[in-house]
């Protein structure tokens, strides 16, 4: 018996609905987007209205629109949010991507919801939980391997497995990180991340002095806790393999023109694995991007590259530790400064408006913007850093050229392919039949009979009058013209085209249906022996109950309404900064660090390091509160 085809999905994030839209016409198959509050980035929230308009032109092409309602919430907000999401589901959303329990027990739609990042499923055990309660779709930990996304895959019951592909890492397992919230009283649990981990600290031992001598020669004061971005293009076919079923890009405050990018490299990318693989695989929503520019992974905004600890070599050069910043590439050395103008040697050409920028010679990253350039002279815009040392190396973080080319909105168009067969039925009418790569058939004809004979060939001009589908979503891929010689007025082929393609829509539109929630069929004793902690984010009285009802022992709530006291474990971490430095405690003759615990110093307060070796992790705890500064 043959296998059932999967669909995979390209997931692409939108700050809001232009971008989104844009997401859709350079290729993505599903679209994720804030709602108008309680998305966990509290700063890319969109009204209904925009959320509407983004559902609007995700239609045509079969393409999901996923509303992020990802914080945890609070027990006088519950009513807010079952008022939004029923006008979420009203406005054609297809499903929520949500983090508090409370929305299993709450009065809303049966819109299908999706487990966020901020679940947390680091078991096997607890992403079959998740598919018991009924997700649909779920979000594996960045730090998995192909080996833990295929027992995810297993785990999860027919649940879709969704894992990122691309974009910005968080150095802790996602939605176990409270760093904000103690130390800057800020919550990534509600929207309000301060990126702590992008911060430049000192290492330092337990006593508190830096570390001297580090293995590899640099200086103790860095971004320690800074990752490179993840890009796993290379390794979607062993992903798709292994169980994923949504290819997810991080971005959510990323600008258009990195989505656009971004999202038609990931979609090329994808067409060609369906290419090799048609008898397993095919693409879930319809539709052929047409891209019309180089779609340059480099280009777009990125603190290096890492495919991360998908196998067990790709946790290499995964840090980012001398700038949290896009550096971009090199494109000039400084050949000598002249007071505000620097006459440099260029391998690309410069434009005005360009971002460049430089190392200094405490490899700090800085820059300035170009506002002028002039043969091999570049005039640097007013109130940047200038480099004062010939020899040093610029690169380019923003390129003027390519950024005003990727706002136009012509950078791509997506269709659906369509069939026509132009004839002739008995008494004499035209119709023109209409199939397209959806699935839909309509037909549309004539009320007049034609019978009067050509005195030239009509077929070319016949087909270059239905071809013209500029202003559809649709294109022509085969035309069967039976007409032979019968003369037809361009007039009525344009008005027989004109209806058979508005009844082909209205067929889509109504046999597309939205799936709905699975019902929970968590077990009563599901959750029997587990025994409730900070870590588990319980902000409501709803979440609790819902975990008493399953078994669990409710001790304690999330941090944000109940704050710990003493030293509190802020992150869990798959990144080891002893291992990233060479001195893995489990390597025989590994450089060498102080043993023990130590530490990361920075105005904002310490975080003190500890390393599980058993489970190749390290904790990160601090004793500083906000309201201490």
């Amino acid at each position: 018996m043959a296998s059932k085809i999967r669909t995979l999905e390209l997931l692409a994030p939108a700050r809001d609905a232009a971008t989104a839209i844009a997401a859709i016409q350079h290729g993505a198959d599903a679209v994720y987007i804030g709602a108008p509050a309680f998305g966990a980035r509290a700063s890319a929230g969109n009204s209904i209205e925009e959320i509407a308009a983004v559902t609007a032109a995700a239609r045509p092409y079969g393409v999901r629109v996923y509303v992020t309602v990802n914080t945890i919430l609070y027990d006088a907000e519950l009513q807010q949010v079952a008022q939004m999401i029923r006008e979420l589901w009203r406005v054609g959303v297809d499903a929520l991507i949500v983090q508090d329990p409370a929305l299993l027990t709450m009065d809303i739609p049966p819109i299908e919801l999706h487990a966020s990042t901020q679940w947390d499923s680091r078991t096997p055990q607890k992403i079959a939980r998740l598919a018991q309660a009924g997700f649909a779709q779920i979000v594996v930990p960045r730090e998995f391997s192909l080996e833990q996304i295929a027992e995810a895959a297993k785990a999860a019951q027919g649940a879709a497995i969704e894992a990122f592909v691309h974009g910005a890492l968080c150095v802790s397992y996602s939605g176990d990180c409270h760093a904000g919230q103690v130390l800057a009283n800020r919550s990534a649990n509600r929207g309000q991340c301060p990126q702590i981990c992008r911060l430049k600290y000192t290492l330092a031992d337990g006593a508190g002095h830096p570390v001297q001598n580090l293995p590899d020669g640099k200086g103790a004061e860095r971004h320690w806790l800074s990752l490179a971005d993840m890009n796993r293009l290379d390794y979607l076919q062993q992903m798709a393999d292994a169980g994923v079923s949504s290819f997810k890009i991080e971005g959510r405050l990323k600008p258009i023109s990195y989505v656009k990018t971004v999202t038609a490299a990931y979609s090329r990318a994808l067409d060609e694995l369906v290419a090799r693989n048609p008898e397993r695989y095919r693409r879930s929503s319809h539709g052929r991007a047409q891209v019309n520019f180089k779609a340059d992974l480099k280009a777009a905004f990125n603190r290096g590259f890492t495919p991360y600890f998908l196998t067990a070599q790709a946790d290499r050069a995964i840090t980012s530790w001398s700038t949290p910043k896009f550096v971009g590439l090199q494109v000039a050395v400084v050949e000598a400064v002249e007071q505000r103008r620097l006459r440099v040697k260029s391998s690309v050409p410069l434009h005005n408006g360009d971002g460049l920028g430089w190392f200094d010679p405490q490899r700090g990253f800085t820059g300035f913007r170009v506002n002028r350039v002039d043969g091999q002279y570049v005039y640097p815009a007013p109130g940047g850093d200038v480099p004062t040392r010939r020899g040093t190396e610029l690169y380019r973080n923003s390129d003027a050229e390519r950024e005003a080319m990727l706002q136009r909105t012509d950078t791509a168009q997506r269709t659906v392919a369509v069939d026509f067969t132009l004839r002739r039925t008995a008494d004499g009418r035209l119709a023109l039949d209409v199939s397209d790569e959806r699935g839909c058939r309509a037909t549309a004809t004539t009320e007049l009979a034609f019978t009067d004979m050509a005195r030239s060939p009509q077929t070319t001009q016949r087909r270059e009058l239905l071809g013209k589908l500029g202003n559809t979503h649709y294109r022509l891929r085969r035309l069967d013209d039976r007409l032979g010689g019968l003369f037809v007025p361009s007039s009525a082929l344009a008005a027989l085209r004109r209806e058979a393609l508005q009844l082909l829509e209205n067929v889509w539109n109504i046999s597309r249906r939205r799936p709905q929630r699975k019902p929970c069929e968590l077990p009563a004793d599901a959750l029997a022996g587990v025994t409730t902690t900070y870590h588990d984010n319980l902000a409501n009285a709803e979440s609790r109950r819902f975990y008493a009802e399953h078994g669990a022992t409710v001790a304690e709530s999330a941090i944000e309404v109940e704050p710990q006291q003493g030293r509190v474990r802020v992150m869990t971490t798959r990144y080891c900064l002893r291992r990233s430095l060479g001195a893995c405690l489990r390597t025989p003759g590994a450089n060498r660090l102080p043993k023990g615990v130590l530490k990361l110093v920075a105005p904002i307060g310490t975080l003190e390091l500890e390393f599980d070796c058993k489970n190749c992790q390290m904790k990160i705890y601090t004793s500083n509160r906000f309201s201490d500064k």
